[in-house]
């Protein structure tokens, strides 16, 4: 996997990512570092690709498990160290996934098995945060 970002310019703290599939992203800092507050901040996009890993496992799982899954949200809250590095030290996932007739224990299942086997995001994060994980369903019409 590769990576390669480039400063923006002089004018302030701008970034711009390309992926190793060819995609962009864009990352600025705060005002007060000298941003322009133009995109997200380096670590909401980490915060962000763990939920969105995390997502994509649960979906997955759900799916294969021939779950009648509709939709899967998962919010993300998280608190960092006071002092440099202000390392996240704990993270909370919690998943609000809407189906028809979705299993509970199947649910709970996908979660477990994406916080604990297949999200390679949230399992590195998890090696300087506490992560915990609540889900709830809620039945499509």
């Amino acid at each position: 996997m590769e990576c390669k970002v480039k400063w923006m310019g002089r004018d302030g703290m701008s970034f711009i990512a390309e992926t190793g599939s060819g995609h962009l992203v864009a990352m600025d800092g705060a005002p007060e570092a000298g941003g322009r507050n133009l995109a997200a901040r380096p670590m909401e996009l980490m915060l962000a690709g763990a939920g969105g890993c995390s997502a994509f496992d649960v979906v997955l799982i759900l799916k294969r498990s021939r779950q009648d899954v509709r939709d899967c949200e998962v919010t993300l809250s998280a608190e960092r160290a006071e002092s440099d590095p202000k390392v996240f030290t704990r993270i909370r996932f919690h998943y609000v996934v809407t189906g028809k007739g979705l299993k509970p224990e199947s649910v709970e299942r996908a979660v477990h098995l994406s916080a604990e086997k297949y999200c390679s995001a949230s399992i590195m994060l998890g090696k300087t945060a506490e992560i915990v994980h609540d889900w709830e369903i809620i039945e499509a019409d």
